[in-house]
């Protein structure tokens, strides 16, 4: 018997305080249960501040003025919600909410409770507060575990987990309390092929056991292709926030909605290649010689990630590697900047080993990506960020935004990312994928000799492909090497000269 939807929406207009425009205009969702919902849209389309919205992290005087209206269907005993932007609005408690919806956002850390020191323990949090009886709790975290495909690494600290687990394990978080409404930010951001099967299939389980699933993303994948309905949201300008279609895939594919919000859809975008040819008789400007690396685990015992890994790459190269979430992608990525030192095995930076240099004088010639740029992000303004980096390569101990050639070129690296605009903007108040495009500025702006990419891709619509596509062929260009750690394995074949994997430890070619 069909009860109505689980959960409803018409978000008239939502704006953040202090915000000239409204994030989001006129958009309405409605979810029932047993169905899988994809909401689309561009960098800047407020998909993720919708996905707040309705997780209720949002409505009310602390975090904007909302103007319509949230409803829970009968799981949520038929709660409706009213706003009109006023500051005697209803609060909505997070706690009664979140035992019907559950949300996980597009950076998954920030689901975890981070008090817990285990996987177990993460998992076991939300049950704990909830007062679940031991014997049931112990049965939901070891089925949750086995779910999202982390049932050996329940004794591990999330702290050592690679961002693939981090996500798995935050939606773990999220559907051990069995949730009536799962909302999925970038589910499959930073995934490996297995782990996106093993999310696919936890969500295929969940709809056919009634639970109503929404996600959101900036590119259409197979999960999306297979939604009950899509609804695509406006990027920019007039459109910007508004919901310029609704309704099945096949129409929408057949329509111009997808191409104006600037949502990837996989065989329409431009995939050729942006490399050049490369110096292949050059010498290398990155070499790793039997590089060794592990981590230390409980007591005394080591976890070897790098077992005398062999690599060089020479000017002008695109080299990207792929391999398992948690094989120590990023790890290797760490080695070439000095933030992880090999135990054994050296390191070399245009024939010069790293040996004993520190870090901050490795990153005048290495910049790297972070795989979460907010890792990276530290100061009050996007041009101070950038400035910064400039400011380290002029040897200054305190860097000065206001000094003309270092803000001259500080904005000509935001203009290339498309955020000059936001110069004045905190870094933690932009989008995640504006974050993404932010950090890259602060790398491409150094004109470094190595560029260490960790998911660059993550996250970005058709424009900040396109801004990725032209910072490291102009990267390439001037003769610096790129190395790019991604699951995208699409992407990195048309970009790249090579593709390695990393598994067991060592590097081995793709074919």
């Amino acid at each position: 018997m069909n009860h109505g939807p689980l959960l409803a929406a018409h978000v008239e207009s939502f704006s953040f305080h202090g915000a000239q425009t409204p994030a989001l205009r006129d958009v309405r969702l409605s979810v029932e249960a047993g169905s899988l919902t994809a909401v689309l849209g561009g960098s800047g389309s407020g998909k993720s501040t919708l996905a707040r919205i309705l997780a209720a992290w949002l409505p009310g005087s602390h975090g904007g003025e909302l103007r319509g209206r949230l409803e829970l269907g009968a799981h949520g005993a038929g709660a409706r919600v009213d706003f009109d932007g006023g500051s005697d609005d209803p609060r909505i408690d997070p706690a009664a909410w979140a035992a019907h919806v559950a949300y996980v956002p597009q950076d998954a850390a920030a689901m975890l409770s981070t008090v817990r020191d285990t996987v177990a323990g993460e998992l076991a949090f939300g049950l704990e507060n909830l007062g679940v009886p031991v014997a049931e709790m112990r049965r939901r975290i070891a089925e949750t575990a086995e779910l999202i495909g982390l049932g050996g690494l329940l004794g591990r600290g999330p702290a050592t987990l690679s961002g693939g687990e981090l996500r798995r394990l935050a939606i773990g978080c999220a559907v051990i309390g069995q949730p009536s409404v799962l909302l999925l930010d970038e589910p499959f951001a930073s995934l490996d092929a297995a782990g996106a099967g093993t999310v696919e299939r936890l969500l295929w389980r969940l709809t056919a056991d009634g639970t109503a699933v929404v996600v959101f993303s900036s590119a259409v994948d197979g999960l999306s292709r297979t939604a009950t309905s899509w609804t695509v949201l406006g990027t920019g300008g007039p459109e910007g926030g508004r919901q310029l279609a609704a309704g099945p895939p096949d129409a929408l594919l057949a329509g111009d909605a997808l191409a104006r919000s600037g949502v990837v859809v996989p065989g329409t975008a431009p995939q050729g290649p942006v490399r050049n040819s490369g110096h292949t008789d050059a010498a290398p400007v990155l070499e790793l010689k039997g590089v060794r690396f592990g981590y230390h685990g409980p007591g005394a015992s080591e976890r070897e990630t790098l077992r005398g890994v062999e690599l060089a790459v020479r000017p002008g190269e695109v080299l990207a590697v792929t391999g398992p979430n948690g094989s120590g992608k990023s790890t290797l990525l760490r080695q070439l900047n000095g933030l992880l030192r090999p135990r054994a095995g050296s390191v070399l930076i245009q024939g010069l080993p790293t040996h004993g240099i520190p870090t901050g004088v490795l990153a005048v010639d290495v910049g790297l990506l972070f795989q979460d740029p907010r890792f990276q992000l530290f100061e009050r303004t996007a041009l101070r960020e950038v400035a910064f980096g400039l400011g380290t390569k002029r040897r200054l101990l305190r860097p000065n935004p206001e000094d003309a050639r270092v803000r001259e070129r500080a904005l000509a690296a935001l203009a290339a990312v498309g955020l000059e605009a936001q110069s004045g903007s905190h870094p933690l108040e932009l989008p995640a994928s504006s974050r993404r495009l932010l950090a890259l500025a602060t790398v491409i702006a150094r004109e470094p000799a190595v560029l260490a990419l960790d998911e660059p891709t993550v996250g970005l619509d058709r424009h900040g492909l396109e801004v990725l596509d032209t910072a490291m062929a102009e990267a390439t260009a001037r003769g610096a090497a790129v190395v790019m750690v991604t699951h995208d394995l699409a992407y990195a074949r048309a970009r790249a000269h090579r593709l390695l994997r990393l598994d067991n430890g060592v590097l081995a070619p793709v074919e």
